[in-house]
C-alpha cells in the first residue's frame, strides 16, 4: 500500500489527522515486522511505538514525501536492532521453565522459532517481503542490494524457514 505525498505533505505541516491517518495505514505491517524481528508481542508494540513517536517528532527531516514508508521502516529496523542487542545483555533466572521439543507449541511459536534461526540480513528481507509488502526493488534500495540479489535471498531464507517447519 503506497502512502499519498500529499498526505504526508499535510502531516509535515503539522496536521495531526494526517498523520494519524498515516499511521492507521501502516501500523500492522509494522507491527508485524517487529514481532517477527523480536520474537515478543510487548517489545514489538514497544518499538512501533517509539518509532511511530521518533518518526512524528522529526517528520520534517524527511526530505521526499514519497518515502515515507521506506524511511520509517528503517527507523523500525533500527529500533529492533537496538532492542536485540538489549536481549544479548539480559539473563535468564534458573527457575524459568524452559519448553523442549516435546512441548505443544502452536504453529505461531514453530513459524517465530524458525524465522530467528535466519541472519539478520535474511530476517529484514522476508520481514520486509512479507510482512511489510515491499518489493524487491524497494528492499533493494534500502539495503543497498540488486534487486534480483533480493529475490534470491527471499528465496533461500524462505526455504530455510519451510526446512527448520518440516524438523519441528
Amino acid at each position: 500500500m503506497e502512502i499519498e505525498s500529499q498526505l504526508v505533505s499535510r502531516a509535515k505541516n503539522g496536521d495531526k489527522e494526517a498523520f494519524s491517518e498515516i499511521y492507521e495505514q501502516i501500523y500492522k505491517d509494522m507491527y508485524r515486522y517487529a514481532y517477527y524481528v523480536l520474537g515478543n508481542a510487548e517489545d514489538a508494540e514497544d518499538a512501533v511505538s517509539d518509532t511511530v513517536m521518533d518518526a512524528y517528532r522529526t517528520l520534517g527531516k524527511l526530505k521526499e514525501d514519497s518515502l515515507f514508508k521506506n524511511w520509517i521502516f528503517k527507523i523500525l529496523s533500527n529500533k529492533c536492532k537496538k532492542k536485540r542487542k538489549q536481549y544479548l545483555n539480559k539473563t535468564v533466572p534458573l527457575d524459568v521453565d524452559i519448553k523442549t521439543k516435546e512441548d505443544d507449541y502452536d504453529r505461531r511459536h514453530d513459524m517465530a522459532y524458525a524465522f530467528s534461526s535466519l541472519d539478520e540480513q535474511e530476517k529484514t528481507v522476508v520481514s520486509m517481503a512479507v510482512f511489510a509488502g515491499y518489493k524487491s526493488h524497494e528492499i533493494g534500495e534500502y539495503l543497498n542490494l540488486n534487486p534480483a540479489t533480493v529475490r534470491s535471498k527471499l528465496s533461500r531464507a524462505l526455504g530455510k524457514i519451510q526446512k527448520k517447519m518440516e524438523v519441528i
